[in-house]
């Protein structure tokens, strides 16, 4: 496999990804905070509960990448630890009352953030929710379109298996919103395909170990035809010969270790797709952050449309060699982000 350079890195993001920013309602233009002015510089704070997990690691990464190179903020102050819902709205409180410029968080829940993301709305703070959804309208949202990624892996999955046969469906966390939003759009699919089967319904945690040990139960105990992951993928393909079993198709994501499995491992009878969901969301939500303290006019949703990944053309055109495994391959996100994949693999904000 050869080293995709920069420049046609770049060239095949701006191809396979189509981004689609879209307002809810003519209703959604809302007071934003204004600024920008010359030698203004602001303050970002971040609020992550999930430590330890690659996605979040590199959508961190790629939040302080798009700070650094905008130039005019000060510091990044990043609040990240596992923690459950009311220790999140803790650390965004911990942000409100150290009075930064604009929040940038991935909630657990839907509903449990809308009175502190309201609290942090009335004392001007910009607050920017990635990928997992709220219901407060107070909030801008970034996030890619996760009822289209359920169903787009999905109808490739049950077509490649010619409409019939056993699935295992490896979900990520119950009751999360990008999870809910993916099932829709599988139970969307699978309403379709009468005759697809599923034979085993786990939940991964959105953690490789706890996934890989749920696939190798799955694989050894169960006949199944396909497995439609929620981004748990490499280490899923990598149970099957530990379980001495055929490989059947896989539906993974943009994770850049599944990519190369599914490249250099087509000759043994690997399929499978990635379908697109890049943790550069982050970036592009700081970069709509800044947008806004900048005193542009912002919508209050912007929507990443996934594309699917299964042909060795496309597969190769994204692959980049020594990315650290759990990472995606999709790092530079137009018209949003300022930054390199360099600079996202660096993972130094401001003053770092």
């Amino acid at each position: 496999m050869k080293k995709m350079t920069k420049g046609l890195r770049v060239a095949v993001l701006l191809l396979v990804l189509a981004l689609v920013a879209a307002a809810c309602s003519s209703d959604d233009s809302t007071d934003t905070t204004t600024g920008g002015g010359d030698g203004e510089t602001f303050t970002i704070g971040v609020s992550n509960n999930v430590v330890g997990n690659s996605w979040r690691e590199q959508m961190i990464c790629a939040i302080k990448a798009e700070a650094k190179v905008r130039g005019n903020v000060d510091e990044v102050v990043l609040l990240n630890r596992d923690t459950d819902t009311a220790g999140q709205i803790s650390d965004i409180t911990s942000l409100i009352s150290q009075g930064v410029d604009a929040i940038i968080l991935n909630p657990g829940d839907p509903e449990a953030f809308n009175a502190v993301i309201e609290e942090a709305t009335d004392q001007g703070i910009v607050v920017v929710v990635v990928d997992n959804g709220v219901t407060t309208d107070a909030a801008y949202l970034v996030s890619n379109d996760q009822v289209a990624y359920g169903e787009l892996g999905a109808r490739w999955l049950f077509e490649e298996l010619g409409g019939e046969g056993k699935v295992a469906y490896m979900r990520g966390i119950d009751g999360v919103g990008a999870d809910t939003d993916r099932d829709t759009g599988f139970q969307a699919a699978l309403a379709e395909y009468p005759n697809i089967e599923i034979v085993a319904e786990v939940f991964t945690g959105w953690q490789p170990t706890e996934g890989a040990q749920q696939a190798l139960e799955i694989l050894t105990t169960q006949e199944v035809d396909g497995i439609w992951t929620s981004g748990i993928d490499y280490s899923v393909v990598e149970q099957f010969p530990v379980a001495g079993v055929d490989y059947v198709p896989v539906v993974g994501a943009d994770n850049n270790a599944f990519i190369g499995q599914l490249i250099d491992l087509q000759g043994e009878g690997l399929t499978g797709v990635a379908v697109s969901n890049p943790p550069s969301v982050g970036g592009a939500g700081a970069a709509i952050a800044l947008n806004i303290l900048e005193g542009q006019d912002v919508s209050k949703r912007t929507l990443l449309t996934p594309v699917a990944l299964s042909t060795q053309e496309e597969l190769e055109a994204v692959y980049v060699e020594g990315l650290t495994e759990g990472w995606s391959s999709y790092m530079e996100i137009e018209p949003y982000t300022s930054y390199t994949a360099d600079d996202v693999i660096a993972c130094k904000g401001p003053g770092e």
